[in-house]
Order: C-alpha cells, then structure tokens, then sequence
C-alpha cells in the first residue's frame, strides 16, 4: 500500500438499517448476534459503493473474502424500529488479507451503539490462501462512485391526474 492510500484508509462509508422486531429479544433490545450481520451489510455497501460486488469477485477472479476473526464492542443498547447507521472502513489492507473497521450509531441521537472489526483472508473456492486481486484492491482504495439524480428519474411528490 502506498502512501496515498492511508487516505483512503480514513474514509468511511455509511449505510442505514431499521432495526426490525425479529431482531430484538424479549426485552426489546437488539440481540447481540445481529451485529455481524449489520457488519456484513455495511462491508457489502462499502464494496458496492466502489463498484464491484462479493459475487462479481468471486465468480470472475475464484477469490472469497473468509472471515478470519471478528469483534464487537456493545456501547449502547439498539431497540426495535431505531434507525442506525453502519460506518464502515478499511483499516488495514494487505496482498492476502484486510481489514474493516466498523461503527454502528443511532441516528436520533448519534449515540454510538456499537464499534467492531472483522479481519479477512483472501482464499479460491478450495480455501488456499491466494493473493487479493489487484483490480479489486484498487477498487477497495478507491472513492465511492455517487449515483448521479437527474431530475426527470425523481418520483414526483404527487400523482398525475
């Protein structure tokens, strides 16, 4: 990595959720368990917002991102029909793993609920260990493409008659 892409390293993505009743316990609080997944779907934005897909990687390169490790720091409780936000980030990116960083917080009030990391090791589908592919590694790196609204593509506020 060179130096230009520790930049990079500091820029998060944001994707929102609403915490659904199937993901609390009886007492209304988020279960622990949903926040991996919650981490799985900012990681899955994160990729999309650079242009490629887990499925594009691993069908036109035979290259998996295995989970390896993962951690969860609960802050705050979650409860049902909060709307949150994941942030994620790469925070360490080498030739046969990575890294995401992660923060999950409560929009209302910005509360940080959780923070967390999961570590990766790129493998081919029989679970050797092989080198991330460079086109992705430099899509990893690289800015999220924002969709451009043109106006005629907005739904309009009211129904024509």
């Amino acid at each position: 990595m060179n130096p230009d892409d520790e930049e990079t390293l500091d820029e998060w993505h944001d994707a929102y959720l609403r915490v659904r009743y199937a993901e609390t316990d009886k007492m209304g609080v988020v279960y622990h368990a949903n926040y991996l997944v919650w981490f799985e779907i900012g990681r899955t934005e994160f990729c999309r917002a650079r242009g490629f897909s887990y499925r594009e990687m691993e069908e036109s390169e035979n290259s998996f991102l295995v989970v390896a490790e993962s951690y969860c720091r609960y802050k705050a409780p979650a409860y049902y029909d909060d709307e949150l936000i994941v942030r994620t980030r790469i925070t360490e990116l080498r030739r046969r793993s990575l890294r995401f960083g992660y923060e999950i917080l409560r929009v209302a009030d910005g509360t940080v609920i959780a923070e967390g990391e999961t570590g990766h090791v790129v493998t081919d589908d029989n679970g050797r260990v092989r080198s991330l592919p460079t086109a992705f590694a430099e899509l990893l790196l690289s800015p999220p493409n924002e969709p451009e609204i043109a106006d005629e593509n907005l739904v309009p506020e009211t129904a024509p008659e």
